[in-house]
Order: structure tokens, then C-alpha cells, then sequence
């Protein structure tokens, strides 16, 4: 087991509904297909951060004879996460409350490791990978897609767009994280312990182009601006007041009425051999 558990950095965001929807609209298909091919019916996997387990009961449909475990921080989040596979009917899935930084399971436990925009929010990347790695079972995998905000591009440059970029990043890092994980996290698994050989590196996309796509995706950014932890963060952190928070969700309204709106988010992938 680990050891004194090193601090989460504070999830800027919350878990306002805002945040909520954008985490229940992922899918192992648009979130993970790096990883779907290497899976196999018995495996038992243990999915980090697991929210409200759209993602995790997924994983499970892949394993019909093994198990996945899906844990996260709060009890809140986890019975959000129970309901999930209850309604989807997803029976070999269990979920508990778990900190990435000290895992209560015995070495070599899982044949899968798995997060997902978990170690941006991290002080200790790494010792989280360590960590990870600890639980897997030799011959098993450690599966990591993490978002690089630099890396986002839009279409049309509405004015105020590329602020709203900084002002995140800024208040990302103020709270302990690093919201350009995406480029890092194949450094982070080296750092780790993983040879270079045994680090498999990817990148994938969210893009966000039809106008069904972009009028969500401009809304969950409008309101989460004004409404989640992140502006509580972004004022007390003394980045902007509320009038300029409101500002951001106008842009971000103004963006989304845009014709020819488009917008990609790039991750970073890995997949680390035990």
C-alpha cells in the first residue's frame, strides 16, 4: 500500500450540473478508443476518477466476464455513479470512494489502470502514475488520456476567446494543476518508472462542429464560467471580478451563434506496459 497520501489539487471546476453534463456526455468511444482495442473479455479493471461512471460502465460492456471498479472522491459522486449502471443495467461494475495518491488495493490487483482528465488535476502526477502502476498486475496496463488547453483551437476568432483560455489555465494552475497535461503525460510515465519502450503515446480530439455540438458545448461553457467552482477560483484568486466572468459567457455565447463555429479540445494519450 502507499504510503502518507500526497494532497489532490483543489478540481477548480466543482461539481456544478454544468460540469456534470460535460463529464456524463463522455463514452469509452469518444474517450477512450486508444485503449478498447488492447481490452479482453476477463480483464478487471480499475477506472480513477470515475464521475458519473458514463465512461466506466463502457469499459464494463468490453468485459462481460471480468470487472471494473470505479472509484472517486466523494460519496455524492459515487452514488451518482451506482445510478448509472442501474439504469443502464451494467452489473459487473462496483464503485467506492478512493484517492488516486493512495490506493486501498493490494499490488498487482488490476489487469487495467485507467484515468481520464484525472492527472491535470493532480499535484503529484507522478507519484499518481507510480501509484497506478503499483495496483497493476504484471503484464497489465496503465491507460491515461489527459486535455492540453494550448493546444485547443477555435473557429471564429471571437474576440475574448484566447482570454478565456488564459484566464483557465491561470486559475488551473493557481488551484495545483496543469491543464496542459496532455503534452506531458508520456514524460510524467517515464518519470514514473515506465521505459520509453513500454510507453505507447497517442493524441485524440474532441471536436465540436455541428450546431447541435457547438450550441452545448458554448452553453456548458457559458454557465459553468459563472456558475461552477471555477468562478469562485477565478475571483478569489483575484484573476477577474464577476463582471468580467460574465463577460467570458457572453464571448462564449457569441461564439456559439457563429455559422461557421468549430472548436477541438486535443488530449494526450498513453498506454504503459507493466
Amino acid at each position: 500500500m502507499a504510503s502518507t497520501p500526497i494532497p489532490l489539487a483543489t478540481y477548480s471546476a466543482g461539481h456544478h450540473p454544468s460540469v456534470l453534463r460535460s463529464h456524463a456526455w463522455r463514452t469509452a468511444a469518444n474517450s477512450a478508443a486508444y485503449l478498447l482495442p488492447h481490452l479482453r473479455p476477463t480483464m478487471t479493471i480499475l477506472d480513477i476518477g470515475c464521475g458519473p461512471a458514463t465512461i466506466t460502465c463502457d469499459l464494463a460492456t468490453h468485459v462481460p466476464s471480468g470487472h471494473v471498479t470505479g472509484i472517486d472522491t466523494t460519496e455524492d459522486i459515487v452514488a451518482t455513479a451506482r445510478g448509472t449502471a442501474s439504469s443502464r443495467a451494467v452489473h459487473n461494475v462496483t464503485f467506492e470512494t478512493g484517492d488516486i495518491m493512495a490506493l486501498k488495493y493490494a499490488d498487482a490487483t488490476f489487469d487495467v489502470v485507467h484515468v481520464h482528465q484525472v492527472l491535470q488535476h493532480v499535484s503529484d502526477p507522478v507519484g499518481a502514475l507510480r501509484e497506478m502502476r503499483r495496483v497493476t498486475k504484471p503484464g497489465g496496463m496503465v491507460a491515461a488520456r489527459e486535455s492540453d488547453f494550448e493546444a485547443m483551437a477555435w473557429w471564429p476568432d471571437v474576440p475574448g476567446m484566447k482570454a478565456w483560455q488564459q484566464l483557465y489555465m491561470r486559475v488551473a494552475r493557481k488551484s495545483g494543476g496543469e491543464p496542459d497535461a496532455g503534452r506531458r503525460v508520456a514524460a510524467w510515465a517515464r518519470e514514473a518508472g515506465f521505459a520509453k519502450e513500454r510507453v505507447r503515446s497517442s493524441a485524440g480530439t474532441w471536436c465540436y462542429s455541428t450546431e447541435e455540438e457547438v450550441r452545448w458545448w458554448s452553453e456548458m461553457w457559458a454557465e459553468r464560467t459563472v456558475k461552477s467552482g471555477f468562478a469562485g477560483a477565478a475571483v478569489e484568486g483575484g484573476f477577474v471580478d464577476e463582471k468580467g466572468l460574465e463577460d467570458v459567457a457572453r464571448v462564449w455565447r457569441e461564439w456559439g451563434s457563429k455559422e461557421d463555429a468549430w472548436f477541438v479540445m486535443v488530449h494526450g494519450e498513453v498506454i504503459c506496459s507493466v
